[in-house]
């Protein structure tokens, strides 16, 4: 297996980049790693640790895309970036996944114009996971379609259901559409519409479901436009450290909460692991003809670590190819003609 990674990509690239993925060679076997960008600033990073040089490698890039860069026009006019490269030698056959930390808008557009999408997909989607009570939920889209249509929500649904049965093994996942309320008939048009179009899809559609829901895990499977997606997800990531923080603050507080602090360490870390965006960092875009996973910009190495081990797994897995099978006979236009 071989992991293609942006190594320029990101706030903190290329230096969390590189030591994210050498750290993740140290943990983990069954992978080799393809570092794509600057040679020279590579092997400086390179040069300070001591690695099994048979699983590391590079391949030079003389450009990078940066977060100031317009999405279509960088992936038109900088042929020779670490991003564009990255995707070409996905699309070559040179690599089975591929990792980036950079620019969101840049990796949805090169996604999208150099692999192209899976044979009736009408749009790709971001599919982040967050902790809920009941284990781990999937919100989809996570930020790429801040607009979307009646078939966009169905196949979402689709895509996620494919997702968290191959990825984490959930069976006949829990499908529910995000709304301001939980009876049949809530939402605007587009939500009434999506809602008929889930209920006739092959998943295990449960319905609407609130904001309130997605926490305590009443679904597997949140289906939602990228805007709110998105906003959810980052909210998730805020009050997780918030929480955290306010509870460690409360046991530092006197000697008597710091004996209690002692007895749950272990706990502690565990509710750390559980909230920590760096420990479930790493989002497919699901809906294009590859294994292409994001990271946060500000992705530092742990996350990135992180992010390379589930690589390795989704890489592993056959979502790819049962998304395909799923949409291969799916004709776009003609449910959008029975709404």
């Amino acid at each position: 297996m071989i992991i293609l990674v942006d190594a320029m990509g990101g706030d903190n690239a290329p230096e969390a980049i590189v030591n994210g993925c050498l750290d993740a060679v140290l943990e983990a076997e069954g992978f080799e790693i393809l570092l794509i960008g600057d040679k020279e600033k590579i092997r400086e990073i390179l040069k300070k640790r001591s690695y099994d040089e048979s699983r590391i490698k590079i391949h030079h890039a003389s450009e990078v895309i940066t977060v100031e860069d317009t999405p279509t026009k960088a992936i038109k006019t900088k042929k020779d970036s670490s991003m564009v490269v990255g995707f070409k030698l996905l699309k070559e056959k040179k690599g089975d996944i591929f990792l980036s930390c950079g620019n969101s808008g840049a990796l949805m557009t090169g996604a999208l114009f150099i692999l192209g999408r899976i044979k009736g997909v009408d749009r790709p989607a971001i599919a982040a996971i967050v902790p809920t009570k009941s284990g781990k939920g999937l919100i989809i889209d996570a930020g790429l379609n801040t607009v979307c249509k009646p078939v966009n929500y169905q196949q979402f649904g689709v895509m996620g259901s494919i997702y968290m049965k191959e990825m984490l093994g959930v069976d006949n996942p829990k499908v529910g559409l995000l709304n301001i309320g939980a009876e049949v008939g809530k939402g605007n048009e587009t939500l009434k519409n999506a809602y008929s179009l889930l209920s006739e899809s092959n998943i295990n559609f449960v319905g609407n479901i609130e904001g309130n829901d997605v926490a305590l895990g009443k679904v597997d499977v949140v289906v939602c436009d990228g805007f709110v997606g998105n906003v959810l997800l980052k909210f998730y990531e805020g009050a997780g450290s918030y929480f955290y923080n306010l509870i460690k603050s409360i046991m530092l507080k006197n000697l008597k909460t710091k004996m209690a602090a002692l007895m749950l360490k272990k706990d502690m870390k565990v509710l750390k692991m559980i909230m920590d965006a760096d420990e479930n960092g790493g989002a497919p875009i699901l809906g294009v003809d590859g294994l292409v996973l994001k990271s946060h910009g500000s992705s530092n190495a742990k996350t990135v670590k992180n992010v390379i081990l589930k690589a390795s797994k989704f890489a592993g897995t056959k979502v790819l190819d049962k998304i395909r099978q799923e949409f291969v006979n799916m004709e776009v236009e003609d449910i959008e003609q029975d709404l």
